[in-house]
């Protein structure tokens, strides 16, 4: 916000290292797109109603999972984010928020020990998403990135329990996304895939399922008018079936660390600064 208020944002290429600065004025700017699995100090501080007075138009990627102390040992409980949901709903509209269940995850604890996944209130969070007037539900399968393994083996030197991710199947990956959407579609809601370019081919041409675009500059017009951004962005996961359009991404690792501490992230939780401190001691 307070960047807001001075009209630009210092933005730093994770990998250049190069500061670039992006202005930040309603003329400037058409929408600002959101990504959050807690939106707590958001909402107390009332900041989506102070951005909407200054002429900004806002869109909301929330996502919700199965609770979860072990894939998601710092995230607040299932019924104060669906408590966060129901206010943003009320607050922005239903139409500028997309509930994202992701990623699916696959584990087990032992070795040879039965396979659980992170499904189990999944149900629930529909029927709540759907209660509100929410139409759509984005979701992809687990990848595991490097980062990944190294915080498991982080873990496991600490002598504390962690999951064995497990990779299913083409074909049960397919059963799972089938279910998933005729489940919606009872609630008259949407699946979308993000980046499962290779599942989608799989599900015929008469599926219902969407390839997601996190950014959907068509999606702005249609809700907020004007004129934004609608190209592709191909520097994105496009390979993988990404259908973003151009955006700037003012985020950063750096200057806004997560302390939720999901074992699953592709991002860069508190918890590998200590996993690199351990390295270095």
């Amino acid at each position: 916000m307070e960047r807001i208020r001075l009209g630009c944002f210092e933005v730093k290429n994770p990998y250049t290292r190069v500061v670039k600065t992006v202005e930040a004025s309603k003329e400037s700017v058409h929408s600002i797109v959101f990504w959050s699995k807690n939106y707590d100090a958001f909402l107390r501080m009332k900041a989506g109603e102070k951005l909407n007075r200054l002429g900004f138009n806002l869109y909301f990627n929330f996502t919700i999972n199965s609770e979860s102390p072990l894939l998601e040992p710092g995230i607040l409980p299932l019924c104060q984010r669906l408590g966060q949901l129901k206010t943003l709903a009320s607050l922005f509209g239903p139409e500028n928020i997309a509930w994202r269940f992701d990623p699916i995850c696959f584990y087990k604890m032992e070795p040879d020990g039965c396979e659980k996944d992170n499904l189990s209130d999944f149900a629930v969070i529909a029927g709540e998403a759907s209660a509100l007037g929410i139409k759509t539900c984005v979701t992809s399968f687990l990848d595991m990135y490097p980062k990944i393994h190294n915080r498991l083996a982080f873990l496991s030197r600490k002598k504390e329990a962690g999951p064995i991710f497990t990779a299913p199947s083409p074909a049960k990956k397919l059963e799972v996304i089938q279910r998933m959407e005729k489940h919606l579609s009872k609630l008259n809601m949407r699946l979308s895939l993000c980046c499962e370019k290779e599942l989608v081919s799989g599900l015929g041409s008469d599926t219902m399922i969407l390839e997601n675009a996190c950014v959907d500059g068509n999606l702005l017009k249609r809700n907020f008018k004007g004129d934004p951004e609608t190209r592709r962005d191909y520097g994105q996961r496009s390979k993988q079936g990404c259908k973003c359009t151009r955006s700037i991404d003012i985020g950063s690792y750096d200057q806004h660390p997560c302390f939720h501490n999901c074992l699953f992230c592709y991002a860069a939780p508190d918890m590998d600064n200590k996993l690199k401190k351990d390295k270095i001691s």
